[in-house]
């Protein structure tokens, strides 16, 4: 499956921006499944400085400064990527306590890069009442990848998706308090509930292919940006959950980056110096390309 992926964000203000300083994560990643066959970023007005890097998580990062004045940035962001069907996982095992307990001990180099997604990070929290939630879900002995299917489908009834509930800024604690949010909260909860059992779990960014109403016209531009998370399972590596649809990402995800939380991923962020009434505008057109 191939997808074309444009990604605009535009920033205006009512005064001049005088100086600004940007980073971005738009670069889709190549793994396992997925091949980012191209992409390139269409940036107005011209940056005084642009550069790219791979960041700690092996994310490739764009960063752009202005010493210009603007009232008005664009930045367009053009990929092809292909996906491949992900093998079938295993559901009989391993157990997961054996999973928690190789991460704890890390003493392979795949459980020491696990093991730094089980603690804290600025978004996800760690308490005794995230692991409590995990509890029903792990009995002794029980397989990693049923008891995760098993977890994510009680968030999936416990949890409303509720767009008007929560910002950028909302604390996973009021998320598990209200039982509503969107994407962004869910990955943050459900990473919080995962790391607090001991787990290791990392925030995945990228987008996912929507469908118009039956009978209505595929609308342009209606696409979003979407966010999961992803759960070590030992020799089984990571595997994707999306609590926010009760599914495992498979053709219809597309993974840009991942890291501790949305912190380390976020599609663009930066500071500037001056402006006012600023306002923010984001589409995401994702079509599928004809073999």
């Amino acid at each position: 499956m191939k997808y074309r992926i444009v990604h605009e964000t535009r920033y205006s203000s009512a005064e001049p921006i005088s100086v600004g300083h940007n980073e971005a994560w738009l670069t889709p990643r190549t793994t396992g499944t997925q091949r980012c066959l191209d992409h390139h970023l269409e940036i107005e007005p011209t940056p005084s400085m642009f550069s790219s890097r791979v960041d700690y998580f092996g994310n490739l990062m764009s960063q752009f400064v202005f010493n210009q004045g603007y009232h008005t940035m664009s930045v367009k962001s053009v990929s092809e990527v292909e996906l491949s069907t992900a093998p079938d996982l295993d559901e009989t095992g391993p157990a997961w306590e054996e999973v928690r307990e190789s991460v704890l001990a890390h003493q392979t180099p795949e459980d020491l890069e696990a093991y730094e997604y089980c603690f804290e990070s600025p978004r996800c929290r760690l308490t005794p009442e995230f692991g409590e939630y995990c509890r029903e879900s792990f009995p002794p002995g029980r397989p990693i990848v049923e008891g995760l299917r098993d977890l994510m489908e009680r968030f999936f009834e416990d949890f409303e998706n509720d767009p008007n509930a929560t910002n950028v800024s909302t604390p996973v604690d009021q998320v598990f308090r209200q039982r509503r949010g969107v994407c962004q909260d869910f990955a943050h909860m459900m990473i919080s509930m995962v790391r607090s059992w001991g787990l290791a779990a990392r925030y995945v960014s990228g987008y996912l292919r929507t469908y118009p109403p039956p009978g209505k016209p595929r609308l342009v531009g209606a696409d979003a940006s979407h966010a999961w998370l992803s759960v070590y399972c030992g020799p089984l590596g990571w595997v994707d959950l999306d609590p926010t649809n009760n599914l495992l990402p498979n053709l219809e995800h597309v993974t840009i980056g991942w890291g501790r939380d949305y912190g380390d991923v976020a599609p663009v962020k930066g500071v500037y110096i001056g402006g006012s009434s600023p306002r923010l505008s984001v589409s995401v057109d994702m079509a599928v390309v004809e073999e």
